[in-house]
């Protein structure tokens, strides 16, 4: 005979099971949805406070999916369509805000950005709270003005060369082996990637040269491009602002605070945070009292 309440009790932990799995799937798409939502009205006070349209750029790692898996961002093709389509809805007499946070990526997104960020009429602002290398520097250039947090960086965009064994290899790197060795002392296919290399850091430097020659002059533009191409550091080397100034770089300070959080709503998982903790709020800790005597 089967006992009634033991079918009760089976159904209420089928209903569960079946409830719990449900959430699963449904609770970290809604959470996304309502982190959108909110980027979206921060996004609109930042347009009202800069007078401008603002488009976001931001390379990070988000859990949206049932098993938790992080997608890693960088430049690509699908991100220079979505930024040109954006910049092509945008009046020509409205001025362009792009909040950008990359480590990088293909240098033809990054360049298709960048030239139709200087291409557009009206002023162009790029906001770096955190950092943009690489790709990110080169659409950092296009700008007719770069606001980045005191702390910030930018960096060198030298062209990688990928190589199946080695992984990304400097060009500047490539060339300088065959310099010294002498071409019959080395093999037809280092001779192939150094005709590559060069190829890259010629067209790199042409490149920044047409994103800048406006602002810096003819000149001035060819020693920044030399400079930023041709391997002076290594790739991942931090220019601060204070080096950008003195490279002749338009660069000041003042992000506005919504920018930042912004920021906050682009979360990383939780095993991708550093082990830092801290309350969140600016205040002065109170100091304990001393003893009286």
């Amino acid at each position: 005979m089967v006992n009634d309440a033991g079918v009760g009790v089976g159904l209420d932990l089928g209903i569960l099971f079946w409830f719990v799995i449900l959430m699963l799937f449904i609770y970290p798409q809604l959470r996304h949805r309502i982190l959108e939502n909110e980027r979206l009205k921060l996004i609109q006070r930042i347009e009202a406070k800069t007078g401008s349209r603002v488009v976001t750029m931001i390379h990070r790692q988000e859990r949206i999916t049932f098993f938790g898996i992080p997608f890693y961002r960088y430049i690509d093709v699908e991100d220079s369509e979505q930024v040109l389509r954006a910049i092509r809805m945008t009046p020509p007499n409205m001025p362009l805000t792009l909040v950008l946070h990359t480590p990088g990526g293909l240098v033809l997104a990054a360049a298709q950005i960048a030239l139709a960020l200087k291409d557009h009429p009206a002023k162009k602002t790029v906001i770096v709270p955190h950092y943009a290398m690489s790709g990110g520097t080169l659409i950092a250039l296009a700008a007719d003005e770069i606001i980045m947090d005191r702390h910030a960086v930018l960096g060198p965009v030298d062209p990688q060369l990928g190589d199946p064994r080695g992984g990304a290899m400097p060009a500047a790197s490539i060339l300088r082996v065959v310099q010294e060795k002498g071409r019959e002392r080395v093999r037809d296919e280092t001779l192939i990637k150094a005709d590559i290399a060069e190829k890259a850091i010629r067209q790199m430097e042409e490149l920044i040269v047409e994103l800048t020659r406006d602002r810096l002059g003819e000149e001035r533009a060819r020693e920044l491009a030399k400079i930023m191409a041709s391997g002076t550091w290594t790739h991942d080397y931090p220019l601060t602002v204070k080096r950008l100034q003195e490279l002749g770089i338009n660069v000041n300070t003042q992000v506005p605070q919504e920018v930042y959080q912004l920021m906050s709503l682009y979360p990383q998982p939780a095993q991708a945070r550093p082990s830092v903790e801290f309350v969140p709020a600016p205040y002065t800790p109170t100091r304990p009292r001393q003893a009286s005597r």
